[in-house]
């Protein structure tokens, strides 16, 4: 018997701010750091949600981005969600410098993604979920 298996790779689409789309395999990407929030007692019945996310690849890529969006419990018929991204790319420096750099390039890009979003409360948690460095 010759059996043939085919896997595909879940991939998502990521709205980016200064560039077109990305698509990444999430598997090679893994959240560093996220915050979130609805507008419902309950997230199932919320009529919208703010998320922010951070990714990092192993290379030393980072993506940053979030969206604000509908919920569950419905918007209205011209509603539109606001996405914002914005992919770091290596920092080139020693690596002392290159971390205080990375870190200091996702702070901003935390910060300007909650801006767009309108939750600059959650910029400030996601920047609290970062890892944390030892000093």
């Amino acid at each position: 018997m010759n059996t043939t298996t085919t896997t595909t790779k879940k991939m998502i689409t990521i709205t980016m701010s200064e560039r077109g789309p990305v698509k990444i395999d999430p598997e090679q990407w893994p959240v560093i750091a996220s915050a979130e929030e609805h507008d419902g007692q309950v997230e199932c019945q919320a009529n919208t949600l703010w998320r922010i996310k951070v990714r990092e690849h192993a290379d030393g890529r980072r993506l940053v981005y979030g969206w604000q969006d509908r919920g569950n419990g419905g918007q209205h018929a011209g509603y539109r969600g606001t996405y914002a991204g914005f992919l770091l790319d290596q920092f080139q420096a020693d690596h002392e410098h290159r971390e205080a750099e990375l870190e200091a390039a996702t702070i901003r890009a935390i910060r300007r993604v909650a801006g767009v979003i309108g939750a600059e409360h959650l910029g400030a948690e996601c920047i609290a979920d970062l890892p944390a460095r030892e000093i």
